[in-house]
């Protein structure tokens, strides 16, 4: 691949998280700011000319980091059951234990014929049953390998507007065995069953990060660019939403994961807001916010992943 194309190809993977010139400015370090109960979660970022490291981390309650391993382009990440975290390193997918030692990897640039081809990875999840399930750009598909990187399923996606870097964002597998997908590109959050035949279709118009599935059989969505989260029914009529300027000191900038905890309350990691705003927060049904993070240090502008770490089984993410 010459020069000029391996550029134009950088820059379509990269594109969705660039930022402004005033934005790429290095920011004044500020200490660790935590509001309400103290939390313990793993989040990941990864920063273009910013002095914030590329990694994912263990953040502990006292809001500092007491695990890391560098890490860039990351997407999705997973504290597994084992307590292992399964992580990306752009294209390639890692499971390491808290030593370190990496215990099974999977690389999408080379394996099961994506060799010379443009290829991004924006989610992954290990599965109950063992297999680990990888969404592909480019190649537009999902696939589940077993420990020695073999497909034992795949299925493709519909695509409308075809690019390695735009093609998909976070997707989750659900109980029911379907997959529910998040086309940045299309603007649509999907689902497919698992022949890849859609089965259901909301429009955002916006380029769309994440969508899970709630236990009332709605679907929660943050939109990207959108700035705003939304719940929508089957029927797509939105039943809760909060919007950019809603909350009082907070402005949503990117929507990227969200979490529904047993609680009923939700996270949300508030990417691309600036400093001035947190990285993550957690607000009740009625919109009151009750825990935030902000930790431009170790994170900073591109701080797209979270998991909770300290709730009792049943978060939904």
């Amino acid at each position: 691949m010459n020069v000029i194309v391996r550029t134009l190809v950088l820059s379509a993977l990269l594109l969705p998280f660039a930022v402004s010139a005033d934005e790429a400015k290095p920011v004044e370090a500020k200490p660790v700011a935590q509001t309400g109960k103290a939390r313990r979660f793993l989040a990941a970022g990864f920063e273009h000319g910013q002095p914030q490291p590329n990694q994912v981390a263990i953040v502990g309650l006292d809001g500092k980091i007491e695990w890391t391993i560098p890490a860039n382009n990351v997407h999705d990440a997973w504290l597994l059951p084992n307590g292992n975290i399964l992580y990306q390193n752009d294209q390639r997918i890692a499971e390491v234990t808290r030593e370190k030692k990496e215990v099974w990897s999977y690389d999408s640039r080379t394996m099961n014929g994506n060799a010379g081809k443009p290829v991004s990875v924006h989610a992954f999840q290990r599965l109950a049953n063992g297999l680990t399930m990888i969404v592909e750009s480019g190649p537009a598909r999902i696939i589940e390998v077993d420990k020695d990187g073999k497909i034992v399923h795949q299925l493709p996606l519909t695509v409308d507007k075809p690019n390695p870097g735009r093609d998909s964002r976070n997707a989750r597998k659900l109980a029911s065995g379907n997959y529910l997908v998040c086309h940045e590109g299309d603007g649509k959050v999907r689902e497919y069953d698992p022949t890849g035949k859609v089965v259901w279709t909301h429009e955002t118009k916006t380029m769309v990060y994440g969508a899970i599935r709630l236990a009332n059989g709605n679907t929660l969505i943050a939109t990207g660019n959108g700035n705003r989260v939304i719940e929508v029914t089957p029927d797509h009529k939105e039943v809760w939403t909060i919007e950019k300027n809603e909350l009082p000191g907070i402005t949503l900038g990117w929507m990227t994961q969200l979490e529904r905890l047993p609680n009923g309350n939700t996270i949300v990691v508030n990417c691309h807001a600036g400093p001035k705003n947190p990285q993550a927060f957690e607000v009740t049904p009625d919109k009151k916010v009750v825990w935030t993070y902000n930790n431009w240090v170790d994170f900073g502008h591109c701080t797209p992943v979270f998991q909770t770490l300290d709730d009792t089984p049943g978060v939904i993410r």
